[in-house]
């Protein structure tokens, strides 16, 4: 064997995968706007690493659709569209109905037990109004989710798609009056796979995102709106002033 050196830094693989953790986070619960820039300098700063470290968590999560680069702008949070999000959350559907069938069919002990336990952070999390404890609850509970399926396929595309989606969740969990009917969902979804009825933890996994993607959708739509009319706003005022 030749003297190529093949040692990896373990703390440098920890390091990167915290700074990617941190600016996922801050983008998922709303501390990084859709189409905020994401200036490398203050990036430093606000984590107190180096550039290369920042560089590569850009990396990531440009490659996750989380971050977009934009010609003479750099990085930019994304923005998702509502068609995007519409066909986000139609296969979304899909796949999580497959995984909470093949859960409730297989029901393994330790994912059972976290997606119980993550219920449980969610509801103390919604009576202490915690955005942020509510977020990382509903990551475990789809991690216990993906992980009970037991197809590592379905884990692989939900995961990708769970990280387009994680800026929207939050958007439908915290529109009024919707947090408790989640709560219920989530919480009937869990018992309907401890029970093993497989086709109703399907239907359950599916009403849920179908529910939820119409509260998202809606806020998305204003959203959209109110972003065109302020784009035409600036226009019409740039056109004025060229006059």
């Amino acid at each position: 064997m030749n003297d190529l050196d093949m040692n990896v830094s373990r703390e440098a693989i920890t390091l990167r995968m915290r700074v990617e953790d941190k600016l996922r986070s801050a983008i998922s619960a709303g501390v990084f706007k859709p189409g905020q820039r994401l200036i490398e300098r203050e990036l430093c700063e606000l984590t107190g690493v180096g550039r290369t470290s920042i560089r590569e968590a850009v990396r990531q999560l440009e490659a996750e659709g989380l971050i977009t680069s934009v010609p003479h702008r750099g990085p930019v949070v994304t923005r998702v569209s509502v068609e995007e999000a519409r066909q986000l959350y139609a296969v979304r559907a899909l796949l999580e109905g497959a995984a909470g069938r093949a859960f409730a069919e297989r029901r393994p002990a330790e994912p059972l037990a976290q997606m119980f336990q993550s219920v449980g952070e969610l509801e103390v999390a919604a009576k202490a109004g915690n955005r942020e404890a509510l977020i990382k609850a509903k990551t475990r509970f789809y991690d216990a989710l993906m992980r009970g399926c037991g197809n590592v396929f379905i884990q692989q595309m939900l995961t990708n798609l769970h990280n387009r989606v994680t800026m929207l969740r939050a958007t439908s969990m915290t529109h009024p009056g919707r947090l408790q009917k989640s709560l219920n969902e989530i919480r009937n979804i869990a018992d309907l796979i401890a029970a093993g009825d497989a086709a109703g933890a399907e239907k359950a996994c599916i009403d849920h995102i179908h529910t939820a993607s119409t509260v998202a959708l809606a806020v998305l739509s204003e959203l959209e709106k109110e972003s065109k009319k302020e784009t035409l706003n600036v226009r019409k005022a740039s056109s004025l002033g060229k006059v």
